[in-house]
């Protein structure tokens, strides 16, 4: 094969690579994530922030967005566990610093910890962390808004670690 041929071939597969879609290249198969990632019950959570952050909800949205990098399909169930058929996430918020005033009243935090299970057999736990103080004009964000950012960066440690799963794990600032 001469070089003007090399070239032709090399430029072919460069473009056929760069139009497939990326799932198609992860293979990761189908991730079922519960809908609700639940405060552990006990947990001192102020009430503003149960009634208008909605973190519950977009801890599993996140970890949806980041993971269909890496896998085929992602669904969205009520519940999952053990007898959730292929792969299955379940998690919760177990720890939350988020008093109001944004920035001025401190840094925020969220603390998760999750159990993924594949054809009924545990593959893999984490607990996962994420701090902020708000970031560039962090005292113009409310608190909310800061632990929407703890909370997206956790979607997208939690997405990259269940990819590649490991039992015990320490993801985000829990690695620390």
């Amino acid at each position: 094969m001469g070089l003007s041929a090399s070239r032709t071939l090399c430029a072919l597969l460069l473009t056929a690579f760069s139009v497939l879609p990326l799932t198609a290249l992860a293979g990761g198969g189908t991730l079922t994530l519960e809908k609700k990632a639940p405060y552990t019950k006990g947990l001192n959570v102020p009430e503003a922030v149960r009634a208008e952050c909605g973190l519950e909800q977009k801890v599993p949205q996140y970890v949806e967005e980041f993971a269909k990098k890496g896998f085929d399909k992602v669904v969205l169930a009520d519940t999952v566990g053990a007898k959730t058929a292929g792969k299955a996430l379940s998690m919760k918020i177990t720890d939350i610093t988020g008093t109001g005033g944004g920035a001025w009243s401190g840094p925020k935090h969220v603390n998760l910890e999750g159990t993924l299970w594949q054809n009924g057999k545990v593959v893999g736990t984490f607990r996962a962390s994420r701090f902020s103080g708000g970031g560039a004009f962090g005292g113009y964000k409310g608190t909310c808004a800061i632990l929407g950012r703890c909370v997206k960066a956790l979607g997208k440690d939690v997405a990259t670690w269940a990819a590649a799963p490991s039992m015990n794990a320490a993801l985000g600032d829990a690695k620390k």
